[in-house]
């Protein structure tokens, strides 16, 4: 996964470029330290001083640790909602790519585990705030919408109600299994990866058995 969205709440939006640019070095600060250490690196002080910017520019944008912690996260969720919009265009690009669907979609997400472990610092610490949960069950939801059109763009089912239980089912079982297989192991444990596969492409042929009745 390349690049930043930037979609946080901020206390202050940024109007001129510069100061854009001023809170783009502050949340990648945040990510390094968040990566490096953990969530409890980040307090306003920290993060101006390995930013080298001032704690008065950086309250005018994140006015305290929480601030910091959920912009991050809502950058987070942002790219993964980026990363599944492009696996929908490359569904229209080159549909023969994808024989096997499961197995794409979880080795594209399990590398953006891969790539970016202040994800995996946030998610599976201790700083997610009630406001936080909500905006992960947002995205969670998102990422089943782009699942569904995935499927309706593969020819695998109609546009129903069943279709949007199932996509939001299996990216709950998908995003559960996932977690504990980074947990085990920061690369990700592989034989949980792959069973995950398994599980899910026995879940996907039921779905398109469901369409064929």
């Amino acid at each position: 996964m390349t690049g930043r969205t930037e979609i946080p709440r901020l206390r202050r939006v940024p109007a001129q470029a510069r100061s854009r640019a001023r809170v783009q070095r502050l949340l990648d600060t945040a990510e390094e330290l968040l990566s490096a250490e953990g969530a409890e690196a980040l307090t306003t002080t920290r993060v101006a001083e390995e930013a080298g910017v001032s704690v008065g520019s950086l309250y005018q944008y994140l006015p305290d640790k929480g601030a910091i912690v959920e912009a991050l996260a809502r950058r987070y969720l942002a790219e993964f909602e980026a990363l599944m919009g492009e696996l929908e265009r490359d569904i229209r690009r080159n549909p023969s790519g994808w024989i096997d669907p499961v197995g794409r979609l979880i080795d594209t997400f399990a590398a953006a585990y891969r790539e970016r472990p202040g994800y995996r610092a946030l998610w599976f610490g201790r700083e997610l705030s009630d406001e936080l949960r909500a905006a992960d069950r947002e995205n969670k939801v998102a990422l089943a919408q782009g699942v569904r059109r995935i499927a309706l763009g593969l020819g695998l089912a109609r546009d129903d109600e069943y279709l949007r239980v199932a996509a939001r089912a299996g990216v709950l079982a998908t995003d559960s299994i996932l977690q504990e297989a980074f947990r085990a192991d920061p690369s990700g444990d592989v034989a949980l990866i792959e069973e995950a596969k398994r599980i899910l492409r026995l879940y996907l042929a039921e779905v398109v058995r469901h369409y064929s009745l």
